[in-house]
This record gives structure tokens, C-alpha cells and sequence, in this order.
């Protein structure tokens, strides 16, 4: 199985996107959960895939946050240059 890649991240709505993070969270517990109770023989590779797509998506996120932000910014700047 590949790695997900990140235009698929980028591809989700907001919503999509805090319910992908909650999902690979819930994934990852259950797979340390597994190993924990030996339940998890050949499928190590899981966690690195695990981890890799929970980066993506926190990534995606925090990238949206900085752009709203940074316009939040700017119309801020422009606002106060209009009304000066």
C-alpha cells in the first residue's frame, strides 16, 4: 500500500479534514492498542502510514490556518488605511 498523498488531503472541506484528523487519531490508538495486546504481527508498516497521513492532514490544517489569518491580517491593514 503507497503512502497517501497530499492533494488528497488538500482535496477536504474543513469538516472533512477535522474528521480525518479525529479518524487517524482513533487509528493510531488502535493500532498501539493492538501491539500492546500482541494482536498486531505483520502489519507494523500501518503505523508509519498512520503517522505519515496524521502529519499530512495537521500540515493541511495549520496551513489554512495561517492563510486565514494572514487575510485577517491584511483586511485589518486595509481597513485602518481607509479609514485614516
Amino acid at each position: 500500500m503507497a503512502l497517501p498523498k497530499i492533494k488528497e488531503a488538500r482535496s477536504l472541506s474543513d469538516a472533512e479534514l477535522l474528521e480525518a484528523i479525529v479518524e487517524t487519531k482513533r487509528d493510531l490508538f488502535q493500532l498501539r492498542f493492538k501491539k500492546a495486546t500482541r494482536q498486531l504481527t505483520k502489519e507494523v508498516h500501518q503505523f508509519k502510514h498512520a503517522r505519515h497521513r496524521l502529519a499530512q492532514l495537521m500540515t493541511v490544517l495549520r496551513e489554512r490556518e495561517l492563510a486565514a489569518a494572514q487575510t485577517d491580517d491584511a483586511t485589518a491593514a486595509t481597513a485602518e488605511s481607509v479609514s485614516a
